[in-house]
């Protein structure tokens, strides 16, 4: 189609060039001529290679009409297709393009408009882009203040109505232990089955009310986060806690809140699978470096086994991939379990 239409003005120029020939040469016999009694017949007598003057004078002139129409219209031909390209790929949205600029006429102008109209209309899309992805990520916080709220309702229920009842479980399950000193041993097996599975199931409970906190500090610094998950830990599960940690203030926030979850995620372990009484938390920061490490005396695990069997192992791990660190574990069975985790601090944007 836009070939098309170049060549319909590519034959208005010629036919433009054939119309000026005509009359320019019709001019010159006219004046040529002027003097002469016979006029314009004279063209007709007199002879050039055989044909007639007035033969030879049309062909120059349609000669002369084609080639000054081409000649004229070729350099603005390259131009217009340059155009016609340019604003095809407008069309298509490619609005980085930007038409090259050359002479000094209506078509650089052309031109230059059409730059800027690209510009601007780059300019719009985006910020369409940017107040899109400012749209999900407003989303995403509302959807997260929605979970996060739900977690809290959800630990509160369980804590107040199941976690009890497990532990009132668990003691009647005692109590009624020590009165059966004459029951037959199967009796007595049942109950001590009874008991450990009361007991089994509030771990689980505990470790899943670990969870069901908020995944965020909740606007404290890291070290004042686990300090108050430590308190919680030796008041409501009985583990002792002993806390080694610096001051680590202007910590990007992605580093604070990934460091907590993965403190979260290693005692929820701790609390499902250790059966550890003692746990040792130490709090490093150098000046390009953050170390976390978490001890503690349980019963390990083999690690070969959990490498690639374990949710909780691969989550914390990808927590460290997100923010370029890395993350060692060292377990010996029977003997506890050393977790640490080290981060280059690279960037100082958004810290807390």
């Amino acid at each position: 189609m836009n070939k098309r239409r170049l060549t319909q003005l590519q034959w208005q120029f010629v036919r433009n060039s054939l119309i000026v020939s005509f009359f320019t040469g019709l001019f010159i016999v006219v004046i040529v001529t002027y003097h002469d009694p016979r006029g314009l017949a004279v063209l007709l007598e007199q002879k050039l290679m055989g044909l007639p003057l007035v033969v030879l004078i049309l062909i120059v002139i349609v000669a002369t009409g084609l080639i000054a129409g081409v000649i004229q219209f070729m350099p603005l031909k390259k131009r217009l297709d340059q155009l016609l390209h340019s604003v095809m790929l407008f069309e298509r949205g490619t609005f980085s393009h930007r038409i090259d600029l050359d002479g000094e006429d209506e078509i650089r102008e052309l031109a230059e408009r059409l730059n800027r109209m690209a510009e601007r209309v780059e300019e719009q899309v985006a910020s369409l882009q940017r107040l899109s992805s400012e749209r999900v990520r407003m989303q995403e916080t509302v959807k997260k203040a929605a979970v996060t709220e739900e977690r809290q309702r959800l630990a509160r229920d369980l804590h107040d109505a199941v976690s009890q009842q497990l532990f009132a479980i668990s003691m009647m399950t005692a109590a009624v232990k020590q009165g059966f000193d004459g029951a037959s041993e199967g009796t007595k097996k049942q109950i001590t089955m009874v008991e450990q599975m009361a007991n089994t199931a509030q771990a689980e409970m505990r470790a899943l009310l670990l969870h069901l906190r908020p995944a965020h500090l909740e606007g404290k610094s890291l070290k004042e986060g686990m300090i108050s998950l430590f308190k919680e830990l030796e008041q409501k599960h009985g583990l002792k806690v002993t806390s080694r940690m610096d001051a680590v203030d202007h910590l990007p926030k992605g580093i604070e809140d990934h460091l907590f979850r993965i403190v979260q995620e290693a005692i929820s372990n701790i609390l499902r699978h250790a059966k550890a009484s003692h746990v040792e938390i130490q709090l490093r920061k150098s000046e390009n470096q953050v170390r976390m490490k978490l001890i503690d005396n349980g019963i390990g695990f083999d690690l070969a086994e959990k490498k690639h069997g374990s949710y909780g192992l691969q989550t914390m791990r990808e927590r460290m991939n997100e923010v370029g660190g890395v993350l060692d574990i060292v377990s010996v069975p029977e003997k506890g379990t050393q977790l640490e985790a080290k981060i280059p601090v690279a960037w100082k944007g958004e810290a807390r």
